[in-house]
């Protein structure tokens, strides 16, 4: 039991160094790529240094990463599997009567814990620094955008009552939202539940405080009333400021620890959370899509070197991992179009992984 346990270690050991490798392959192509995009688009329109092209882009990748990292593990996984086959090692294990199941199921394994840790820590990391990404660039690029800015609008909303908040423009400072020009609409739930227009706010400025809006310059209208006019009012709010971003931003820049607390803010506001579901879903079916890789680029690996082939048969793996990719993205598709179910949707490009990794290796090893 003890070799054994050192031989899973130690392909276990070589899965990781691969899909290190790849990281840092696909990690460098990254930046080189967003490096170039982000010249085009800020280089050439603000007075800003490469040096400040280059931090911009190192808080863009990690959350390019993400996306790419099932690639890395099967990619790595490939690599690690053709070259211990080559240089004859999995032949010794099989030989000394060792099952293929003995060293893929802990590869898997750490795979799957290492898709834990890519959700539950580097996911909140990258939507950070994709937070801090979006402010840099539009700061750089304040006084040279030639078109306005898009208007803003935010909705809120509990069990008694709902505000529709547009405003001209938006800015955050020291962890406050601030808008500018800016109109609210209360509305208030009868008795059925249906919202009822109650009055209109016009604000020079609005800033979210916790747990309440702060006005100044304040206009107040109310059907059949005449306007009121304060230097301040407070509104009470159920947003925060990261919430009140995050109802700006799309559902992939918010962390996974976030998306339950923007569900249930969108659906109070009585806007649909599908999107934000659909990403919830996928989050959590990471860790298994990472463990489908790492069996795929096992049993795509695991004919003998000496029978020929291996290389075509790693290229299929290569071109089913973009098969898998595609299949994810066009799922994603078909879910946001309310065609397919949400969880079918998030999970069906993983099971399909892990499944065809299975089959392959139940023929491969077992016949």
């Amino acid at each position: 039991m003890t070799g054994v346990g050192r031989i899973e270690r130690y392909v276990v050991g070589y899965l990781l160094l691969g899909v290190l490798t790849w990281l840092a392959v696909i990690s460098s192509v990254v930046i080189l790529i967003q490096f170039v995009e982000l010249t085009g688009q800020v280089g050439t329109r603000a007075d800003v240094g490469a040096d400040s092209i280059l931090g911009l882009t190192l808080l863009r990748v990690p959350s390019l990463i993400q996306i790419l990292l099932p690639f890395c593990f099967l990619f790595g996984g490939i690599s690690a599997f053709v070259g211990l086959n080559r240089r004859s090692e999995l032949v010794a294990m099989r030989a000394a009567g060792i099952s293929a199941w003995r060293f893929i199921l802990p590869s898997a394994i750490a795979a799957f814990v290492l898709g834990v840790v890519a959700v539950g820590a580097v996911n909140p990391l990258a939507a950070m620094l994709n937070a801090r990404f979006e402010a840099e660039r539009a700061r750089m690029m304040a006084n040279y955008l030639g078109n306005r800015p898009e208007d803003i609008w935010l909705r809120q909303g509990d069990d008694t009552s709902q505000i529709v908040i547009h405003a001209k423009a938006r800015d955050t400072r020291r962890g406050a939202v601030s808008l500018r020009g800016v109109s609210l609409f209360i509305y208030e739930k009868n008795d059925a539940g249906t919202p009822v227009f109650r009055r209109r706010l016009e604000a020079g400025e609005a800033t979210l405080m916790p747990g309440f809006w702060r006005l100044k310059d304040v206009r107040e209208a109310t059907a059949g009333d005449s306007s009121i006019r304060s230097d301040s009012l407070s509104i009470r709010s159920t947003l925060d400021s990261e919430a009140a971003m995050e109802s700006l931003a799309s559902p992939e820049a918010i962390a996974f620890w976030r998306l339950p607390k923007a569900i249930e803010l969108t659906e109070q506001a009585g806007f649909s959370a599908s999107g934000y579901r659909l990403r919830l879903h996928q989050l959590l079916a990471t860790p298994l899509l990472f463990a489908a890789m790492s069996i795929l680029a096992a049993a795509f690996s695991l004919r003998l070197a000496r029978l020929g082939g291996l290389a075509g048969l790693a290229g299929a793996g290569v071109a089913l991992g973009f098969v898998m990719f595609f299949f994810n993205q066009f799922a994603g598709a078909l879910a946001k179009a309310d065609i397919i179910p949400l969880f079918a949707a998030a999970w069906a490009p993983a099971v399909v992984a892990l499944l065809a990794g299975v089959t392959l290796l139940c023929y491969t090893e077992d016949g």
